[in-house]
């Protein structure tokens, strides 16, 4: 049942709906469970199951500890894959058709202070190669408000240093070009030219940022460098490389900039994703205010 089912769903959303190979395998891990779960039960189709079927398996989720975020992400691939196979002709009933998902309490986001940024940025070994590189890679992501796996799949060929911009390729296959600062691109033009070389040792990769193998360096990796430096830095508050993507949309507004042009660079679908960062800003004003009004 795993196999038949899964795959041609899992294709379906890849090609069709066109979503990104993050989303799939969080999907596929969800699925994937509640088909063990079904197994456990002693049901041996999706035929069989029913509304109580679904609401048994998310009381299983929520008895393992599970985060609301993880249940609704589960609910949303259940949903997704009943409604497929009703329409392929798979199931003749959907028991999800008229369920509704639970509504998350949005959480803001961890952000930087401008002080952290540049105390974070300050750390790398400029006189290293992996120094060098890894300047650039903590510059361009807090220049650009990339996503990591973004930064890690970014080509050479990506790169416009000469106009000032970067063709990012994001979820679902979508590119978007985003501007980059005098100070990114300085440091990354001194990668490409002095530390890219002695990485690769004569090797040759479409990747722009590499591991110390020459390879295309992972999110984990990119993770663990991060993490390195933050604490060199003495930033203590929970850090992870969206906070450096948080940081960007956040310091962004807080100078002004237009909410729309802070959702085109984040390759934002929907603006409603992107106005979390006005909470952010009110939040950050709301601690001022508590700070330094005498009467607070």
């Amino acid at each position: 049942m795993r196999g038949e089912l899964l795959d041609p769903f899992l294709h379906y959303l890849a090609v069709e709906k066109g979503l990104a190979r993050n989303t799939l395998e969080a999907y596929s891990r969800d699925l994937i469970t509640y088909l063990d779960f079904l197994e456990g039960e002693g049901i041996a189709s999706l035929a069989e199951t029913t509304k109580l079927t679904v609401m048994a398996f998310i009381q299983r989720l929520q008895k393992k500890g599970l985060s609301m975020r993880s249940i609704t992400r589960a609910l949303v691939a259940l949903r997704g894959l009943y409604r497929y196979l009703s329409q392929e002709g798979y199931l003749e009933v959907n028991p999800l058709e008229d369920m509704e998902l639970p509504r998350l309490s949005s959480t803001l986001p961890h952000v930087l202070t401008v002080q952290d940024v540049e105390r974070l940025l300050a750390q790398p070994d400029a006189e290293s190669p992996r120094g060098v590189r890894d300047g650039a890679m903590l510059e361009l992501l807090y220049a650009t408000g990339m996503r990591v796996s973004e930064l890690v799949d970014l080509p050479t060929s990506g790169l416009n240093l000469e106009v000032g911009f970067v063709t990012v390729r994001g979820k679902g296959g979508k590119e978007r070009i985003v501007p980059i600062g005098e100070v990114a691109m300085e440091r990354v033009r001194s990668y490409l030219e002095q530390a890219r070389p002695a990485i690769l040792k004569g090797r040759e990769s479409p990747y722009l940022f590499l591991n110390n193998r020459g390879g295309r360096l992972s999110r984990q990796g990119f993770w663990k460098i991060l993490r390195t430096y933050a604490l060199q830095a003495g930033i203590t508050k929970r850090i992870s490389p969206h906070t450096l993507r948080h940081s960007f949309a956040t310091h962004l507004l807080e100078r002004g900039a237009d909410l729309r042009f802070i959702q085109a660079m984040l390759g934002h679908v929907d603006i409603s994703t992107t106005q979390v960062y006005t909470h952010v800003n009110q939040e950050y004003l709301r601690q001022l205010h508590r700070q330094f009004h005498p009467r607070p």
